[in-house]
């Protein structure tokens, strides 16, 4: 079989390093927040190296920042190839960035070698992916499919004070060269090259991820009320202690949501107690869950299973409950033919490559509720992410942006 053009590796692991000196972190991270200065300084680097090679670049009111490689029918819908530029405060040099700098070197490996597409492709970044900044995560892509600032979204503030408009205002002003877009618009498909997060594709032994689609998200809250006692003086009998009741339910939500269904994840990352003293009973727990399925029925399934349980556990032990959710995103299944080209572009160049579903949310999730998307992964080490100590061997990076550039060909014809 025929393989596409080979992308410049060299020219790639060079741009991933230089972008990772902004915001770069003494560990060895990088702390780029979306919309800061350094997300600035990122923008306008990825916008110059774009002009440079004559593409042409356009931002819309969302900030989202694109970079169009003309065709010979430039009035068709693009094919959109991209990620996002942000991190998390203490993130890695790939997440995000690879994808973003992959997608432009797609494009310079199509200019190096005269190849002419009959339709164009631009490089998208998105804006807040990662939501470290600004809630919600990943606006610049829920943004553009909604082709409107949801109410209330322009809202936001950060933990410094700083609000959402004025850098966004900010942000777009640093970047005078690049042409005002209107927000969404139509697209022909949707590639983004991504590294897992998660440890399946280096515990399997497979350079590429074909993905399947990206599981749903639904955070609960979960505040459970009981009494406020004296500790030293109120016996078993007596006690209606909402801590303990609180123990009771996770314990029995950890043994057995995971446990019966490989497929399902539940984490619980935040509890508050009140009054929080040493020598009270707490009168008042709230935790959070987090649960996670590729399959929108299982995960209703499992909130009434949870919430029954919580009944049941907050009665026994003399308090009251009350289960709200505070997040819903549901799960989205990628495009087959482009799964199927992704495979196949991997199998050309006789790359391990395992079909799988994605445990984190992506740009691409909201893309493809607009038309086909689909996403590549690659390994990461030990499966570690949202970390400094993030880590992509080399040629696992060359592997995912050439393929990548094979089905970004096959798909643009």
């Amino acid at each position: 079989m025929t393989c596409g053009p080979a992308i410049n590796g060299h020219r790639l692991l060079a741009r991933l390093d230089a972008f990772a000196a902004i915001g770069a972190t003494p560990a060895g991270g990088v702390n780029r927040p979306t919309l800061s200065v350094e997300d600035r300084k990122a923008r306008a680097l990825l916008a110059n190296l774009g002009t440079a090679r004559g593409f042409t670049v356009f931002q819309d009111a969302a900030a989202n920042l694109f970079l169009k490689r003309a065709s010979t029918d430039n009035d068709r819908p693009p094919l959109l190839i991209g990620s996002h530029l942000d991190s998390q405060p203490t993130g890695g040099r790939f997440d995000g960035a690879l994808g973003t700098l992959a997608a432009l070197e797609v494009l310079e490996t199509l200019e190096d070698n005269g190849i002419v597409t009959a339709g164009p492709i631009e490089l998208v970044a998105w804006t807040n992916e990662e939501g470290s900044r600004f809630s919600p995560g990943a606006f610049g892509s829920q943004v553009y499919a909604a082709g409107a600032f949801p109410a209330g979204w322009q809202d936001a503030v950060d933990s410094n004070g700083a609000s959402l408009p004025d850098e966004l205002a900010a942000t777009l002003k640093a970047l005078p060269e690049a042409a005002e877009r209107p927000l969404g618009g139509p697209f022909t498909a949707y590639l983004e090259l991504h590294i897992e997060q998660g440890p399946l594709l280096e515990r399997q032994g497979a350079l590429i991820g074909a993905v399947e689609g990206i599981q749903g998200t639904r955070w609960l809250e979960v505040t459970i009320t009981g009494q406020v006692a004296h500790a030293g003086t109120t016996p078993l009998v007596d006690r209606r202690d909402a801590m303990a009741v609180a123990v009771a339910i996770i314990a029995q939500l950890q043994a057995t949501v995971m446990p019966a269904d490989v497929n399902a994840r539940l984490t619980v990352g935040r509890l508050t107690l009140t009054p929080g003293a040493v020598n009270v009973i707490p009168g008042e727990v709230v935790f959070s869950i987090d649960l996670r399925h590729p399959s929108g029925a299982e995960i209703d399934r499992l909130e009434t299973e949870i919430t029954s349980m919580v009944s049941e556990a907050a009665e026994s032990g003399g308090c009251q409950a009350l289960v709200r959710r505070s997040m819903d995103v549901a799960p989205a299944r990628f495009d087959e033919r482009l799964i199927g080209i992704v495979e196949d572009m991997a199998k050309r160049r006789s790359f391990p490559c395992r079909r799988m579903f994605s445990g984190a949310f992506h740009d691409a999730l909201f893309m493809a509720r607009l038309g086909p998307a689909a996403m590549i992964f690659v390994p990461c080490r030990g499966g570690l992410s949202h970390n400094e100590a993030e880590y992509v061997e080399p040629h696992q990076i060359i592997a995912g942006a050439q393929v990548l550039c094979d089905a970004t060909l096959e798909v643009a014809g």
